[in-house]
Order: structure tokens, then sequence, then C-alpha cells
């Protein structure tokens, strides 16, 4: 993708990162401050808990961020029916993104056609759709069968990881961009904690990065 390390010094990561605030102890005052450094530094999202959307919903309104929620978070283990209500009040609440879960119990016997339904039903009540495959659990045959048939589904993005179960690397952005072809964007997430593996992970094909560390990447790239 990038020919030298002159072009990849080059990228600004400011606005590829989803600007994540997923810990289970958030309170509203730091939404708030994370709503406030997405604003700052041009995040392209802020990702929070469902619980936290309408809060950063009504903070970040008329501004150019998006606000971005979980779904099935973070095993993917809950019901189609759940995730969809689920889906369907985020969007609600004012979340334009949904990063959610795919069932990796289904993933792992290879089940198709309920993971086709699943995905395909939130994609129809959601602008965009980024599929979790959480490739750290999964042999590349069931990354590839996940990857084919959450692109089938309709979703805008696949993404690595929760975070909760190991974090993005080289190898498997670089799996999911041979696999989807240009078809959908590529987030990596999990783990993302210096620059310099943001932008090689950018290299290997992440068109969104997904950490709490958006502020400290940054300083980090302008230091350099």
């Amino acid at each position: 993708m990038f020919s030298s390390r002159t072009d990849i010094e080059a990228i600004d990561l400011a606005p590829l990162i989803d600007h994540s605030l997923l810990s289970p102890t958030a309170t509203a005052e730091q939404v708030n401050h994370w709503c406030a450094e997405v604003d700052r530094y041009g995040f392209a999202a802020l990702c929070v808990a469902p619980v936290h959307v309408r809060q950063a919903a009504e903070y970040l309104h008329n501004h150019s961020a998006q606000v971005c929620t979980v779904i099935g978070f973070p095993t993917g283990a809950h019901t189609p029916a759940v995730k969809l209500f689920e889906a369907q009040e985020a969007i609600d609440n004012g979340a334009t993104e949904l990063d959610v879960v795919v069932n990796l119990g289904w993933i792992k016997t290879g089940q198709s056609d309920p993971i086709y339904k699943e995905i395909a039903a939130i994609c129809e009540v959601a602008p965009v759709v980024k599929a979790i495959l959480e490739t750290t659990l999964l042999t590349d045959a069931e990354i590839q069968l996940a990857a084919e048939i959450c692109m089938d589904a309709g979703v805008t993005f696949l993404k690595t990881s929760t975070g909760w179960q190991g974090g993005a690397t080289v190898e498997a952005v670089g799996k999911l961009r041979e696999l989807s072809q240009g078809r959908v964007g590529i987030k990596a997430s999990g783990g993302i904690r210096t620059a310099e593996q943001a932008l090689l992970l950018v290299q290997a094909g992440a068109t969104r990065l997904g950490t709490s560390r958006g502020p400290e990447l940054v300083r980090q790239q302008q230091a350099s």
C-alpha cells in the first residue's frame, strides 16, 4: 500500500481513529471527556458502550465525528433477537455505527446460515456495521468463512478484535485485506499502544483503528 517509510509516516492517524471508551467502570464524566477529545483531535468516531450512546450523541450533535457502539459485546453469544433489539435501540439513541461481535461458536461449527441472518438483519437497521471476528480465536479457514459471510450480509467493515481476547496484529489485518479485496473497510482494534504500531497496521491495510489511546498516539506521531 505504501512504497516507503516516508509514505507511511505521512499518514495522519487522527482521522482513522475510533476513540474508544468501553471500560465497564466508565462514567458520564469520562464520556464527556472522551467526546471533547474526539472533537479536539478530529477522530473519526467515539465508540462507547450502549448505555452511553444517547449522552455521546447529544454532545457530538452537529459535529463531524460518528457515534459508535458495540453490539453483543464482548462475547458475541447473545441471541439474534437480543442483538437486533440492542442494535435498533442504539440507532434510536443516536448511534451511527455499530461494532457487532459475531457468534464465535457458530463460526467454529460452520453454521453459515444463522450467522448470515443475524448480521444481515442488523445491517438493515444500521448505516455502518463493523463485524468483529475475534481473529485471535479463529483459524485461517474460520476467518475466511466469517469474513465471506459478513461481507455477503452487507457489513461495512471487518474488525479484528474486541480487545478482550487479544488484539490486532499486522498478520490479521493483512489477512482481512486479502480476503476483502477492497469490498469493505478493515478496522484494527485491541492493544494499539504506539503510533509506530498504528502506522504498521495502516500499512497492512487498516482503514480504521480502534483504541482508547487516541490522543497519546497523535502526540507520539507529532513528536516523531
